[in-house]
């Protein structure tokens, strides 16, 4: 069995080379230089490491997983339009860089080119990799619009939070690993429960991310504390707090929120601290992390072969940065 860190390295260099032909260069530039800015590649390791999970790692397993990346890159492309982002892993996004239309248009033919290399698996499990894939694909466009309708909305409960981050971030982790699965030729419990580790751990690490932007260390965080607080944005913290806060409390939060104050990420810090939030957060990421383990537990593989995974988990949500 093969760590993360290992498996990454050897897509790094399965994926690290052009995937666009030469001409229209206008059109498919931007997605080599947006390609070339990395990232964490952390969804197509997980097809690979699905796969392992069963069985020696197929030849279709690093198409899957290539797919798996292009349609990533393709969401954060469109993601950093609908955002307005002016830099993405500290470069300058697409639009900013070549503007809304051709990033539009680069986004799309990243998702084309996502089909072509999931058009290259063995024909008789195609249909089942592609009825996954467009559910999930699906699903994450239903997440985001829901994000940017949680923007208007005053009030969001915990529960539609959820829905959001399982969709937005959970599912394409979940069905990258069941995807792996499909491909090692897992019987369907087993795959599914490998969904189900995906899920909850995705749901793990976006309640630590929160928590990290609020209360991390910003030397180790690597970006200054308090985005998510200046930006207004409704996350687990936010949600929280005002289903918890005093009356007084809510209506210095809405204050804040409408206001803008130059003190502003310090003393929502202090409303977080006072309703007790942080310890929330730990306690809320340790129980879903609980039940991806309890779900990767009950898979019948041999329990070697899953060590793995439970040591991508515990990097993944209780990383400090």
């Amino acid at each position: 069995m093969q760590s993360f860190e290992l498996l990454s390295q050897k897509f790094g260099l399965h994926f690290d080379q052009r995937h666009f032909p030469a001409e229209p260069a206008s059109l498919y530039e931007p997605n080599e230089y947006f390609l070339r800015l990395g990232g964490k590649r952390i969804r197509p390791v997980l097809c690979l490491m699905g796969n392992e999970l069963v069985d020696d790692i197929k030849e279709d397993a690093w198409h899957v997983a290539t797919a798996i990346e292009l349609f990533h890159n393709f969401t954060l492309i469109h993601d950093d339009i609908m955002d307005k982002a002016p830099l993405r892993r500290g470069m300058e996004t697409v639009h900013t860089k070549f503007g809304d239309n051709t990033a539009l248009l680069a986004g799309d033919v990243m998702l084309v080119a996502a089909y072509e290399h999931l058009s290259k698996i063995d024909p008789a499990i195609l249909p089942a990799i592609m009825r996954l894939f467009n559910q999930t694909a699906k699903e994450v466009c239903e997440g985001q619009q829901l994000d940017m309708d949680f923007e208007k909305m005053e009030n969001v409960q915990l529960e539609e939070y959820l829905k959001m981050i399982e969709l937005k971030t959970s599912v394409l982790l979940a069905a990258s690993l069941k995807m792996g699965a499909v491909l090692g030729g897992a019987g369907e419990r087993n795959q599914n429960l490998l969904y189900e580790f995906g899920r909850k751990l995705g749901i793990a690490f976006q309640v630590q991310d929160d928590y990290l932007d609020a209360f991390g260390d910003p030397q180790k965080f690597g970006k200054q504390v308090g985005g998510d607080i200046m930006a207004n944005k409704k996350t687990f913290l936010l949600i929280h707090t005002m289903e918890v806060a005093s009356a007084s409390q809510k209506m210095e939060l809405n204050k804040l929120v409408k206001e803008n104050p130059a003190d502003k990420v310090e003393r929502v810090l202090e409303l977080f601290r006072d309703c007790k939030v942080d310890e929330w957060a730990l306690q809320l990421k340790d129980r879903y992390l609980d039940e991806a383990s309890t779900h990767l537990e009950d898979i019948a593989v041999l329990s070697k072969r899953k060590q793995p995974l439970k040591d991508l988990a515990d990097f993944l949500v209780k990383r400090d940065h």
